[in-house]
């Protein structure tokens, strides 16, 4: 098998130009068994010869990779010590130290709903204040479709299962079976399409530039290798301002910690801080 996903590696990379390669290995070879059955081919090996001469198919398998899959207020823990103890510090800073924005980046952002938990949570955070603070709020993802999804901000009754009563009638609109994202939450929100692998930079162009108080990329750091989860994290670390916060999916808490460059705020949440360089 590990010879025929090599192969298989090298036929996207030269016949396609997409470098599958950072991918991890149980996931990679998984997601190409599904490929396998659909096809009709029955060994990795023939799979890369197949793949060679099909053109779709090699779209059907690196679309098959973008795992996009978001919640609103996924992981009550986290989206808790987002809201009672993360933003009342990112927003009593700014305040006091003025004219910066807080600024969030929702890496891997899917169809929206995790770029417009925060978002809300933001607004509900900066109503309350005399002084006003601005936020930005930067959601990217590899999919054109989750993007035009997210921006549309419309959204089933399912899909809102996770919201209360209180905050879907403050932020959503209902237009028959869908809720609608309200136009004061959509607007804290620019969803644009970025590669967290690209290496000519080092954050998404839409920011202009990183200085993030809050990095989210949940769910994303589980599906790479070993070696590409350090090169994310590191440009997350460099993307942060000094102090800045990372949260991250509960099945990614040991990926972080074990990198080293961020504390744990209130394990077992997976809510990290930058630690502090000292002078």
């Amino acid at each position: 098998m590990k010879r025929g996903l090599n192969r298989i590696i090298r036929v996207m990379d030269r016949a396609y130009g997409r470098d599958i390669s950072p991918y991890d290995e149980t996931f990679l070879a998984k997601s190409i068994d599904r490929r396998l059955a659909a096809a009709g081919v029955k060994t990795f090996s023939a799979y890369g010869a197949y793949l060679s001469e099909n053109r779709a198919e090699a779209e059907v398998l690196s679309d098959s990779l973008n795992i996009s899959y978001s919640e609103f207020f996924r992981n009550p823990l986290t989206f808790a010590l987002i809201e009672q103890l993360i933003l009342p510090d990112l927003v009593g800073e700014k305040s006091r130290n003025n004219p910066d924005a807080v600024r969030i980046l929702s890496a891997g952002c899917a169809g929206g709903q995790e770029a417009y938990s925060v978002a809300i949570m933001v607004d509900e955070a900066t109503a309350v204040r005399e002084d006003p603070v601005l936020c930005r709020i930067f959601a990217v993802d590899l999919s054109k479709t989750e993007l035009a999804r997210a921006q549309a901000g419309s959204y089933s009754t399912e899909d809102v299962g996770n919201v209360c009563l209180r905050r879907l009638n403050a932020c959503f609109s209902r237009q028959g079976d869908s809720f609608i994202v309200a136009p004061r939450i959509r607007k804290r929100v620019i969803f644009s399409l970025y590669d967290l692998l690209d290496d000519s930079t080092t954050s998404p162009p839409s920011s202009i530039y990183g200085d993030f108080d809050l990095v989210l990329c949940c769910n994303v750091l589980l599906y790479y290798r070993s070696e590409t989860q350090r090169l994310i994290l590191d440009k997350i670390r460099r993307g942060l301002s000094p102090g800045g916060y990372l949260v991250v999916g509960w099945t990614e808490y040991q990926i972080v910690k074990s990198a080293g460059g961020f504390r744990s705020v209130a394990p077992p949440a997976a809510v990290f801080q930058q630690v502090r360089k000292r002078r």
